[in-house]
């Protein structure tokens, strides 16, 4: 933990960073195959509806209380679906109180009293069967009302973050960032075979506040960085960078806290309790939190920083970062001796010649011409008369003559 501790610390001032954002034709592959497959699978395997969007038939199994337990329910789950009736090849059994809940597709009369005839034989019943028909009215209620409030969600968040922001680009953004987790959480959901029922669609709700919320946290600091450029020279590109490097460990640590228990969930309503109406919650939650982690991360600041790139203002700041780096001392950018450097990279060696002569030599420098240094190490000017040892100075002195021995000029 210390050495992540570090790290974070180190992000987060810029002494590191990982290139999130100019990296945008990778980043934005990635996004596409994963939401390409997604959809792929959905389009190609499906969602398997349960009976509460389809319509079906509800056996309610009473037992006595020692007895509503999972091998039960597994028990009679592999005995109908061994049965070959029609319609009751892959039933849903759930444990509810005192009961078991068998779930299945319509059946004819006599199909429905062959799956009656088959619970009969597998576990002790303890009191008449109940049988109830559920049509599909109630499920495509249920969807239209989760599309509505989807709907006035969408609308009311992007509202909030164009005004808390001011900027309606950081909406369009995160409204994408959210269409893609939804995207790669519904064709997860297809690809695991789990009846698509109301417990899921809340789990797909519940994931929708939990991508805004980093996302959210993510923009707030780009806005923060943006405001005022902390470095000469910063684009706009680098400044969002920096925000995301420095709420990066915020997000893993925020993602795997929530994932954690969700994940517990997940593993004890699927494995040890079989099928469950909380693994179609947990499973939804789970692909949905960890796909909102990338998303946050990667996707909607790249997609920020490209629609901001536009804007005449950020264009102009970017030409004069560049030019003020081009400006800037062109020896701060010359690498360090190594090794295995080419020799004609080294000032002080002539250039290899191109017909395999031999390696080259080292070269003097030239000369440099400089005054000799007289007396106690002054360089001095040349004299115009002669020079002689002055006993009062201690070193050699031009000669004074008196001024009646001096010639005329």
């Amino acid at each position: 933990m210390g050495k992540f501790s570090r790290l974070g610390n180190e992000l987060y001032n810029g002494r590191k960073s990982i290139d999130f954002v100019n990296r945008r034709p990778l980043w934005y592959a990635i996004s596409l195959v994963l939401v390409g497959a997604a959809l792929a699978v959905v389009l190609i395997k499906g969602l398997n509806f349960g009976i509460e969007f389809t319509g079906g038939t509800q056996y309610r199994v009473p037992l006595a209380a020692s007895e509503v337990t999972q091998d039960n329910a597994d028990e009679l789950r592999t005995a109908i679906a061994e049965a070959g009736i029609e319609g009751a090849d892959t039933p849903v059994v759930t444990t509810s109180g005192q009961s078991i809940l068998i779930q299945v597709e319509d059946l004819t009369a006599e199909a429905s009293d062959s799956v009656v005839e088959v619970i009969n034989g597998t576990v002790p019943v303890s009191d008449q069967i109940s049988q109830d028909e559920i049509g599909a009215s109630w499920g495509t209620q249920v969807a239209q009302r989760a599309a509505i409030g989807v709907g006035v969600f969408l609308v009311l968040v992007m509202i909030f973050i164009a005004l808390y922001f001011r900027e309606w680009k950081m909406s369009v953004a995160a409204l994408a960032a959210l269409a893609h987790d939804i995207a790669i959480t519904v064709g997860v959901y297809a690809l695991s075979g789990f009846p698509v029922t109301p417990s899921a669609v809340t789990g797909l709700l519940a994931i929708l506040g939990f991508s805004l919320y980093d996302t959210v946290v993510v923009f707030d600091k780009v806005r923060e960085n943006t405001r005022e450029f902390r470095r000469p020279g910063q684009t706009y590109s680098d400044a969002a960078n920096l925000a995301v490097n420095q709420t990066l460990v915020r997000s893993i640590n925020t993602g795997i806290v929530a994932l954690i228990p969700i994940g517990a969930i997940l593993y004890v309503s699927a494995v040890q309790l079989g099928a469950s109406s909380l693994q179609d919650l947990a499973l939804s939650q789970f692909v949905g939190m960890a796909a909102g982690v990338y998303s946050s991360v990667v996707l909607a600041p790249r997609i920020l920083v490209h629609l901001k790139s536009g804007e005449k203002d950020i264009a102009e700041h970017e030409n004069r970062a560049a030019a003020r780096l081009r400006r800037a001392d062109r020896y701060a950018t010359v690498p360090s001796f190594a090794e295995d450097m080419p020799i004609a990279n080294d000032p002080g060696l002539a250039p290899p010649s191109e017909d395999g002569a031999p390696a080259p030599t080292r070269q003097a420098p030239p000369p440099v011409t400089t005054h000799e240094p007289m007396g106690r190490g002054r360089n001095v000017p040349k004299t115009r008369g002669e020079v002689g040892q002055s006993p009062a100075a201690g070193r050699q002195q031009p000669s004074r003559k008196p001024r009646s021995q001096r010639g005329k000029k």
